[in-house]
């Protein structure tokens, strides 16, 4: 059935989100007019996934859909902001009912679990691409940033790691897993939980936050350039799943937990003063941060030990994923 772009926009993308007050135009019109609560601030994210380099074509169409809302949701919960509005650019090669279903499907989900309204966007023709910018709030002055960190701050993590990195990996078959880890694994990589409400419950306290979606020693790098300080990271105390422990080799598993990325899980630092109040904040959460290390003074320094001794990365794996380095298949995120 032959479709017109409008006739698209108006079958895929026009009903069926969640409507929030303060939006007073939204997808229809040449811009979208939204009302920012007073004593607030806008914090604004943009993200792009590109087949045959964030996916490829086996990867479900739902799981795109909420991926890449949900990084972008990440990235709003490291500047500890609530997610607000959405906009949409989906370039698409041919106009498929079925992937689009399924797209819109995994789109509407996640705005609906975190009330984030689709606002606007774009589409066109061409290779398959789809950019969100996500709009969020933070009370005045309360944004998260990455240039806080204090020399004798402690780094938290808020869950475990590698685990969409080791998904990838096993996919290209680098590493055999059991049905159950692949499949466990894959929800890691595929459908990733953007820590929003951790992220608001640590304004005022945390000194520094990233999320980890290039890799946590690449991210931590972003804090320690920001900041101005170093970092003693604990590998013996890097939250790890069973299905990365039982699937690899100590090794193995400490490296993905390192440089793989994907996991978009929060890396932030926290005052020796307000450890109590953030003891207090997460005590009833189901999911506890994980302590890794301490800030140090040594400048973009990073010390890793286990069990309190020097322990070297193996000298093949790199830190993290850039788009404009050449990928290493085991520590790149993307296909």
């Amino acid at each position: 059935m032959a479709i017109g772009e409008f006739d698209l926009i108006a079958t895929y993308f026009t009903h069926r989100y969640p409507q929030r007050d303060d939006v007073d135009i939204g997808v229809g019109d040449d811009g979208a007019v939204l009302k920012i609560p007073p004593n607030s601030e806008l914090v604004v994210v943009t993200d792009t996934m590109v087949e045959g380099v964030h996916f490829d074509q086996q990867t479900p169409a739902r799981a795109i859909g909420h991926k890449i809302v949900a990084v972008n949701l990440s990235d709003l919960a490291a500047m500890g902001a609530e997610p607000a509005w959405i906009s949409l650019a989906l370039t698409l090669p041919t106009v498929d009912h079925d992937w689009l279903t399924g797209f819109t499907h995994g789109l509407r989900e996640i705005c609906d679990y975190y009330q984030c309204q689709l606002v606007g966007g774009d589409t066109t023709r061409g290779p398959l691409t789809i950019t969100v910018t996500a709009h969020g709030l933070v009370p005045t002055g309360k944004a998260l940033r990455r240039n806080g960190a204090k020399p004798g701050d402690w780094i938290y993590v808020s869950g475990t790691l590698g685990d969409a990195g080791l998904a990838l990996a096993a996919s290209q078959q680098q590493h055999k897993l059991s049905p159950d880890y692949q499949r466990r694994l894959n929800e890691r990589l595929f459908f990733p939980s953007p820590r929003v409400a951790l992220g608001q419950s640590l304004r005022g306290i945390a000194s520094s936050a990233i999320d980890v979606s290039d890799g946590l020693l690449a991210d931590l790098g972003h804090i320690l350039s920001a900041s101005q300080v170093g970092a003693r990271i604990d590998v013996d105390e890097l939250p790890l799943s069973l299905a990365l422990t039982e699937s690899l080799s100590e090794t193995d598993a400490y490296k993905y937990a390192l440089t793989s990325g994907d996991d978009y899980e929060l890396l932030f630092t926290v005052p020796e003063a307000q450890r109590g109040l953030f003891d207090t904040v997460i005590a009833h959460a189901a999911h506890k941060p994980v302590c890794i290390g301490r800030v140090t003074n040594e400048v973009e320094v990073v010390q890793l030990l286990y069990a309190g001794e020097p322990w070297s990365m193996p000298t093949d794996v790199a830190l993290g994923f850039d788009h404009f380095k050449k990928p290493t298949s085991e520590t790149e995120p993307e296909l």
